[in-house]
């Protein structure tokens, strides 16, 4: 029994709730030292031990006085990270609004939010005191931990299991440190430390001009010094009012001509001085900013109607056929907003187009300018977020999905670009959340505005914009005096049975079509959204498809590395002499992706410099770039390619687009397969003729009398998404109807059967006839791991918190199960 006394002690104590970068439901509580009651704060980092040798950095959601109910004795806060929070005010809001619609936990949104150099790494040290005596015999494990530190006195908690075999250290240290004999410690290491340059400055007594007099009389015998200080003088200009009077030595030994040891020699006179300074992000090198390009009467149409629109509506849907000047419109109306001094968040979907934005935004904008991705290392990111923080002025960020996450203290515009992308969606790790959606809510949490852009809108925006939900802007003409152009659709199934095309991938025209570009010094562009040689190598004479070990998934040819390969775990084995399942010897290939198309095309146009653009040769942001820079430059004629071709590139020179083989994109097993095949053929069709001359596309395909191409022919977006939107209606998919899918894997098919058929039960029980499946999707395993799913179609009226609820409660059901250890269990939302 607590007396009064104890509890109006302990209602004086403060506890934290802090968020962990772990995959946990809730927060956890911690005490938070009376040495940190007053310096402690919401959104601040700390470190915490979790169970019983771990620390992670926390951060704090919530302090409190509140007397936590709870059987364990609470830990307490470790040590303090920050002495300014990390996140924004709104940031938290907008964690636990994705947890909650992308039915994930706060940690997997806390671990995905936060660049990994913000987060530090914790190792516990033990230090042993060897003048400490005891006054009695130590236990066994007290004596085996001392014995372990021999003449090393300081050891880490894992070095000292492994010396004394023993495990779970943490109480014989207890004790340990009560008695005196040891010390905890925890050494952090910082993920992150801001980079600093060495920056000289005029030393105190020379505060004013005149001080340097008797300076420059005791160096004139020094002259490379006198030179070094002059240099100095000219460029730091110590004595003007709004000089900060330094500069940095990198910068100063080069400007005077001289070497290091010159500068010693002022430093030693106490001339200089030498100071430390964080460096900023380098800006993006302009030489001079150059003003708005003026737009056209058709833009300046569509910027007055987004204002418009953006006076009644959140949110705005700007619709503009390939090469209308879209980037320059969204320019107009950003800078508007950096004008109104609020933040602009340019989102686009891949790194890969960053490349040529950027330096059409930087040409503009400067150091207003701040780009953001996975891409730059986690030094760049952290740089990028601490400026967010402090944020002088407004900027505009260029980014991905990640972009989202950054903290935004006053945003008035996010632009989501090339809004149709699939890439917005994120699929693993959780959260599974769509940038385009998130980026929604992100701007009605700051009270500001959304604009959608896109040749070819996904179906729920236009729908959205159909309702009069979102705003809607047309623009149907092309910048300047570029025609639209020309697609030609070849039937290679006739080519192929009167023998034409029987041992080429080229039908005639494109072939014809290509050598026109060619010998009028254009470009060309293939499309095939394949990489590799091969997606496929059968045996001829068993007919059996070599399959890889761990996904159920054909292993894809890569000639140039001469192996086979699974693009879904990178399981790769050598080229096989002879059938490994029928001891065979011949193999034939089956399919052709982008390697293949390159050596052909070696083969029928000798000496044409030709560039490939897919997953193989752009791993990194610098050979992506130079594939890039080398077609703009004409340093390569032809370029090949997957779906990174499609993505808002522009290039003055293209002449013809070649589209290899169009049934691949139409033939999956997807809802939204005939809506993503149109917007990627538009897109890459999109390539051709950007300036003053009609561009040719040439689409092959074996069924040219498909009802989709016929509409990707005529550029007939509105009669796709009619159709599109009329069979969704029909059979209950978005954005009629929101979908959750049930992922569920195992490493034991018989228990996931058992299992997924059990859940599906259950759902089917709340929901009647909202809940289809079990069911094994195309690839039913990767990485040695089965997957089921279940998919539930749901009214819209139905809110997503009680869908949660009851997702909650089938799962915590679902979990008295013995067979549920062996099953992982995610949701995917719309």
């Amino acid at each position: 029994m607590v007396d009064v006394g104890s509890r109006l002690f302990l209602s004086t104590l403060k506890y934290a709730e802090v968020i962990l970068p772990l995959p946990l439901e809730n927060t956890y509580t911690y005490r938070v030292p009376a040495a940190m009651e007053a310096s402690v704060q919401v959104n601040f980092r700390v470190i915490v031990p979790f169970g019983t040798k771990r620390y992670y950095t926390a951060v704090i959601k919530e302090i409190h006085e509140r007397v936590p109910d709870t059987p364990y004795a609470l830990k307490e806060i470790f040590a303090l990270l920050d002495t300014a929070p990390v996140l924004s005010p709104r940031q938290m809001a907008f964690w636990e609004w994705m947890a909650s619609y992308y039915l994930c936990r706060l940690g997997d949104v806390y671990k995905a939010a936060v660049p990994s150099g913000l987060k530090l790494e914790s190792e516990t040290v033990v230090t042993c005191y060897d003048d400490a005596e005891a006054q009695a015999p130590l236990p066994a494990k007290e004596q085996a931990v001392l014995d372990a530190f021999g003449k090393t006195l300081r050891l880490t908690v894992s070095a000292l299991e492994k010396k004394t075999g023993l495990h779970n250290l943490i109480p014989v240290l207890t004790s340990l440190m009560k008695q005196g004999f040891v010390t905890v410690s925890e050494e952090l290491r910082r993920g992150f430390v801001p980079k600093t340059e060495t920056c000289l400055r005029l030393a105190p007594a020379y505060g004013r001009e005149e001080d340097l007099t008797p300076v420059f009389a005791q160096l004139q015998r020094a002259k490379q010094q006198e030179k070094l200080l002059l240099s100095f003088l000219e460029l730091a200009q110590p004595f003007l009012p709004a000089s900060s009077g330094e500069i940095s030595k990198k910068k100063l030994l080069p400007a005077a001509g001289v070497n290091a040891s010159v500068l010693d020699g002022l430093l030693k006179r106490g001339i200089l001085t030498v100071c430390e300074k964080a460096v900023s992000p380098a800006p993006l090198s302009v030489e001079a900013l150059q003003p708005l390009h003026a737009l056209t009467a058709a833009q300046q149409t569509a910027c007055d109607e987004i204002q418009a629109a953006f006076a009644t509506k959140s949110v705005c849907l700007l619709h503009g056929v390939p090469s209308c000047g879209k980037t320059e419109i969204y320019l107009h109306v950003a800078l508007d907003t950096l004008r109104q001094g609020r933040h602009v968040l340019y989102l686009l979907p891949e790194i890969a187009i960053t490349t040529q934005i950027t330096e059409r935004l930087a040409q503009t904008l400067g150091d207003r300018l701040l780009v953001y991705h996975s891409g730059f290392s986690d030094h760049e990111r952290v740089e990028v977020w601490n400026r967010m923080l402090q944020a002088p002025r407004p900027v505009l960020v260029l980014g991905v999905r990640s972009s989202l996450f950054l903290p935004f203290t006053d945003l008035g515009l996010v632009i989501v670009d090339e809004e149709q992308e699939p890439s917005y969606k994120q699929q693993d790790p959780a959260p599974r959340y769509h940038a385009r959606n998130a980026a929604i809510m992100l701007a009605s949490m700051h009270g500001a505005k959304t604009l959608l852009g896109s040749a070819t809108p996904s179906l729920d925006s236009f729908q959205n914009a159909r309702m009069g939900k979102y705003g809607l802007v047309t623009l149907k003409t092309r910048y300047g005096t570029g025609l639209t152009p020309q697609i030609h659709l070849v039937d290679v199934k006739d080519l192929r049975r009167r023998k034409i095309m029987k041992t080429t991938l080229f039908s005639p025209l494109l072939k014809e079509k290509i050598d026109e570009a060619l010998l009028h010094d254009e470009q060309v562009i293939l499309f095939q959204n394949r990489r590799g040689f091969a997606p496929m190598m059968e045996c001829k004479a068993c007919s059996q498809v070599l399959h890889c070990v761990r996904c159920d998934v054909s292993l894809t040819y890569h000639k140039q590395a001469h192996r086979l390969v699974c693009h879904y775990c990178g399981y790769s084995i050598p080229l096989p002499s002879h059938c490994p399942l029928c001891g065979g010897g011949e193999m034939k290939l089956i399919g052709f992706g982008t390697e293949q198309i390159e050596e052909e095309i070696a083969a029928l146009f000798p000496g044409v410099k030709t560039g490939r653009l897919d997953l193989d040769t752009a791993r990194t942001r610098k050979a992506y770039a130079q594939i890039l820079a080398d077609f703009e430059q004409g340093k390569t004629r032809m370029l090949i390619g997957t779906q990174m071709l499609s993505k808002g590139l522009d290039f003055d020179r293209v002449s013809v687009v070649g589209i290899l083989n169009a049934d691949s994109l139409m033939n999956f097993p997807d809802f939204r397969a005939h809506e993503r095949a149109f917007q990627l053929m538009m897109q890459v069709s999109g390539r051709a003729g950007r300036r003053d001359k009609q561009g040719v596309v040439v689409i092959q395909t074996s069924q040219p009398e498909h009802p989709l191409l016929q509409m990707v022919q005529a550029y007939d977006y509105e009669g796709m998404a009619r159709a599109q939107l009329s069979e969704r209606h029909l059979f209950r998919y978005p954005p009629y109807f929101r979908m959750i899918t049930l992922v569920l894997r195992s490493r034991n098919e018989a228990v996931l059967e058992r299992f997924s058929a059990s859940y599906a039960g259950l759902l089917q029980d709340a929901l009647d006839m909202c809940v289809y499946g079990p069911f094994a999707p195309p690839v039913n395993r990767v990485q040695t791991l089965h997957i089921r799913r279940i998919v539930l179609k749901l009214e819209r009226s139905m809110t997503i918190a009680s869908v949660r609820n009851l997702l909650d409660n089938a799962r915590r059901q679902m979990q008295s199960d013995t067979e549920s250890k062996q099953v992982w269990v995610h949701y995917d939302v719309d």
